[in-house]
């Protein structure tokens, strides 16, 4: 039986740092252990480059390894490590905080490192602090309101087909595509086809120093886009916010 330590999953935000909730910072500082998603090839990670700068020198930073894969089994086996990794500290009733960019409930590990923590002991208790996830993040640095009025709001992982978006387009009023970088080129074929260029933009690094902005996607039918990209398109016209070009 551990005893009663805390595993706290905080969302520090989309890439700049002083999008970290107040709250969020507050426990960081507390923290004497820092897990995070390990970046790859021994690069810093989205949340450790997030968290960098509010770093103290007596903290622990524990890099948790998880493979980007869709194999269930090799994900669970991750997971469970990471897992084991995390509870050697809390078996000490040491607290862990993990930091996730974006929101840790928003298709974040976070939530199934949590889940394997507590089969290892169910006594741990499980904190969530929110953050403002890329979405939300991606709209504000358009400009452009996410959603308006009763506006019926669908989000995409990466894993969909164009007939996913058609079946979804015809229900929604605005629809985000998470990591739209492996089918950028079949949707910007659905929205040639529908005429939605104007009515659609795609923001890749949300908020931090690298972040690029394409709306008129008429004069991008091939983009090279990064892991860390998405598209909104609407059924309302952007040009009342002045939405255009690349930035």
């Amino acid at each position: 039986m551990g005893l009663m330590a805390t595993l706290c999953g905080i969302g520090v935000g989309p890439g700049d740092p002083e999008l970290i909730t107040l709250k969020g910072w507050r426990r960081l500082q507390q923290a004497r252990v820092i897990a995070f998603p390990a970046g790859l090839q021994r690069r810093r990670g989205i949340a450790e480059e997030i968290i960098s700068p509010y770093k103290e020198p007596q903290q622990i930073y524990l890099p948790l390894e998880f493979p980007y894969v869709l194999a269930e089994d090799v994900l669970e086996q991750a997971w469970q490590k990471a897992a084991e990794q995390v509870y050697a500290y809390l078996a000490q009733g040491i607290d862990v905080v993990f930091v996730s960019e974006g929101d840790v409930s928003f298709y974040s590990t976070f939530s199934y490192l949590a889940a394997a923590v507590q089969s290892l002991d169910p006594h741990i208790a499980i904190e969530v602090i929110p953050g403002i996830c890329s979405p939300l993040a991606a709209a504000a640095s358009l400009g452009v309101p996410l959603t308006l009025g009763s506006d019926r709001l669908a989000i995409l992982p990466a894993m969909y087909h164009v007939e996913d978006l058609r079946r979804v387009w015809a229900w929604a009023d605005v629809v985000v595509l998470m990591k739209v970088r492996s089918v950028y080129g079949h949707v910007w074929h659905w929205l040639k086809e529908q005429d939605l260029f104007d009515q659609a933009a795609v923001v890749t690094w949300a908020t931090t120093p690298k972040q690029q902005i394409y709306a008129s996607l008429r004069d991008y039918p091939e983009l090279e886009l990064p892991y860390f990209s998405l598209l909104i398109v609407w059924k309302r016209r952007l040009q009342a916010w002045g939405v255009g070009g690349r930035e």
